[in-house]
């Protein structure tokens, strides 16, 4: 592979091509540890603290509109033990917030294309991503055939009769339907994107990456999780970012994500409640059985689509010492 010559004394710093993953993407830019620790804050604080904070002005404005209390009214957005659709609705937005929030960083503190954040191929494959549903409901399907053979564990407290269809569940489907796609998306974005191509850029650690991610997306549904519940979302964290790094891009681990939240968010407004779905305290050990199932035939499967339709996990390019600028 050929390089470009190195730069002579007092000349500006001159790219090196190199062969990148995904998780070194930001190489391609400007990338030093200032900048990730300044973009991790901004994307961090977005998402947790600023969207949170200016989405209750819509949302209180529609109270005001619609001639409910305030005060009440935000209480009752807010309130995760008893959910409304609206809270499932504040609660999808304001995790949304996590594409441009990541794209911001991307394009302003890295001076990157945004589509970088996406893939190595500068953008989402959809043809890929789509395939990966499939592949997704294939390790799902696996899933539920072990989970059959499995003793009954009623810990969780979920029926087994149906429940009744209201103006409340419909409220709750569309939401569903229309923002937790996007809301699964963002999330990968930020733990299985941002978070891994910042290490990767100034540290190259891949490993510490890609595990770092993952502990972080388990920590960030809850302190009060039980173990089982924690390794579960842990094990979901791993191979996401086994599968960003094997297929160059977020494309598999937003299809198991979509495809795993419109799931659990459906079973819980046909048998179970809302509020149990946001807010998993308790689980059997037995569900890392079932756990282990879907990862492991999920990754071999998306794995095999991307070898199968020529999915790249690299890119050739030009790659800048950290802190020097492009020339």
């Amino acid at each position: 592979m050929s390089t470009a010559p190195l730069p002579t004394a007092g000349a500006p710093a001159q790219p090196v091509r190199q062969v990148l993953h995904y998780d070194q993407l930001h190489r391609l830019g400007l990338h030093s540890w200032w900048r990730a620790l300044l973009g991790i804050a901004v994307v961090g604080i977005g998402v947790f603290g600023l969207a949170s904070v200016v989405l209750l002005l819509p949302f209180g404005l529609w109270l005001v509109a619609t001639g409910q209390p305030l005060a009440d009214g935000l209480d009752r957005l807010l309130d995760l033990s008893d959910p409304s659709p609206a809270t499932l609705a504040y609660i999808n937005l304001s995790l949304i917030s996590a594409i441009p929030l990541v794209w911001f960083a991307t394009r302003v503190l890295h001076g990157l294309h945004i589509g970088w954040a996406s893939s190595v191929f500068r953008r989402l494959r959809w043809k890929y991503l789509l395939a990966c549903l499939v592949a997704a409901f294939v390790a799902l399907t696996a899933t539920l055939a072990v989970g059959a053979f499995l003793p009954v564990d009623n810990a969780t407290g979920m029926e087994t009769s149906l429940n009744e269809f209201t103006s409340t569940t419909r409220d709750f489907l569309l939401v569903v339907v229309l923002l937790t796609p996007f809301q699964a998306a963002a999330e990968e974005y930020l733990f299985r994107g941002y978070l891994l191509q910042v290490v990767g850029g100034v540290v190259g650690a891949r490993a510490f990456s890609v595990i770092g991610s993952a502990v972080l997306f388990a920590l960030a549904h809850g302190l009060g999780q039980s173990w089982p519940i924690f390794i579960d979302r842990l094990a979901f964290g791993l191979v996401a970012g086994t599968l960003v790094v094997l297929t160059g891009g977020l494309e598999a681990g937003i299809a198991m994500h979509v495809l795993n939240n419109v799931v659990a968010f459906g079973i819980a407004l046909a048998f179970g409640d809302m509020a149990s779905a946001l807010n998993p305290t308790e689980g059997s050990w037995w569900m890392l059985t079932t756990t282990l199932t879907q990862s492991l035939v999920y990754l071999g499967l998306a794995v095999l689509l991307a070898r199968w339709m020529g999915v790249s996990a690299t890119v050739s390019a030009p790659v800048l010492e950290p802190g020097a600028r492009p020339v």
